[in-house]
């Protein structure tokens, strides 16, 4: 970090604040309601749906893997060892039908957030005629700010009504300089789902590589799962993890696969970079992708969960739609509340005990949203609706 009697250049880039630091206020004041020493005598404490952070646990065949992996001394391959390629491709084929090259078609990544992050600077490394990054207008801030890190445009696209963005509206110039085209489902925050064909044929047709962001795609409700290579490979990259499908968010492991001359320059300029997953979490990550059981049990919590949250918070006034996917609630802000996600995230803070995301984070045109993660136990979620059962309607409460 740099000396704060430092300024920076003139005209450089200083970083914004990390979206969820802005909750810190809100969260303090919770805590001084519901913590231990809180004035309202519940000793529960905070209960945090703010962060998709999983709280169950991973399959222990996981564990077992990678503590016996013998991989610790020697560096892993930056594209992911055989077994690891093999593994995730195994899985693309069992769980959505398609068959991929693992060794031209696919390649390992640290997590899949890094990847989003940097894949705009590689890009324009390989077409630096073009420096504009389209996504989805309400979603995950890592799609904008990989933009931004790679000296590149974001440029929002918005979404449909039904879901899915609404890519006639883009304009020929942002055509012409765009060097991919993101798109997440289902959809974080929003739960939507994205017509993927539509998405890659636009793309093809546009000469812009569409890379899909399908790390919730297990946990699709209306239907089957979904993935941008079910149409072909050509011009596309389908990205997914382990973070949310295993409950492996802190081993940071996922891949990307699809078209061979993406994938391949990719894993090139990665390899340069240094970026490779550890070894031992790559052994473990064989074990997870062979391994569909923990996924099912994984799927019953989240459903339970959702299905529980929205009883609770239509009773506290506050009535929200089912999501095609993904477990988040994207809670529609009562017109009684001028003052947007803020002010229902306030309110749900100090009134209810728990920690919501106002939409905003997710880009302007969520303004008038909070994002609910079904990421705490049933019996954390009992706490909140013990809480907000005794207050009625969140919206006429006092303090609201």
């Amino acid at each position: 970090m740099s000396p704060t009697n430092v300024a920076p250049p003139v005209g450089g880039f200083s970083p914004p604040p990390y979206p969820y630091d802005r909750l810190a206020e809100v969260r303090a004041r919770a805590e001084d309601a519901f913590g231990d020493a809180g004035p309202s005598g519940d000793r529960h404490g905070v209960v945090d749906c703010s962060i998709g952070t999983p709280c169950d646990p991973p399959p222990p065949v996981v564990l077992e893997a990678m503590a016996h992996s013998d991989a610790e001394r020697g560096y892993p391959p930056s594209a992911g060892s055989p077994a690891y390629r093999r593994a995730a491709a195994d899985w693309l084929d069992r769980r959505f039908g398609v068959s991929v090259d693992p060794e031209r078609q696919l390649a390992a990544c640290v997590g899949t957030k890094e990847f989003v992050a940097s894949t705009a600077a590689y890009l324009r490394l390989r077409t630096p005629g073009r420096d504009t990054v389209l996504y989805p207008a309400v979603s995950y801030p890592t799609y904008a700010m990989g933009a931004l890190l790679g000296g590149c445009r974001p440029v929002p696209v918005p979404e449909l009504p039904e879901g899915g963005l609404d890519l006639s509206s883009v304009v020929e110039t942002d055509i012409d300089r765009a060097l991919c085209l993101w798109v997440n489902t289902p959809s974080n925050p929003t739960g939507r789902l994205t017509d993927l064909a539509a998405a890659a044929g636009w793309g093809r047709d546009s000469g812009i590589p569409v890379f899909s962001d399908e790390c919730y795609a297990e946990f699709t409700w209306d239907g089957p799962p979904r993935t941008v290579l079910a149409d072909g490979c050509d011009g596309v990259v389908a990205v997914h993890s382990l973070s949310k499908r295993s409950n492996l968010a802190g081993v940071r492991a996922g891949f990307y696969a699809g078209d061979s001359d993406l994938v391949g320059f990719l894993a090139d300029v990665r390899r340069h970079a240094g970026l490779m997953v550890p070894g031992p979490v790559q052994a473990g990550a064989v074990a997870a992708f062979d391994d569909d059981g923990h996924v099912v049990e994984q799927r019953r919590r989240y459903l339970e969960r959702l299905t529980f949250l929205r009883q609770v918070l239509a009773h506290a006034g506050l009535p929200t739609p089912m999501p095609a996917g993904a477990f988040y609630l994207w809670v529609p802000v009562p017109v009684s509340m001028p003052g947007g996600g803020w002010q229902l995230t306030e309110a749900l803070a100090l009134q209810g005990g728990i920690l919501v995301s106002p939409g905003e984070l997710y880009g302007p045109a969520g303004a008038a949203f909070v994002r609910v993660a079904a990421v705490q136990p049933m019996e954390r979620l009992g706490i909140v609706a013990g809480r907000l059962s005794a207050l009625g309607s969140v919206a006429t409460a006092p303090g609201s």
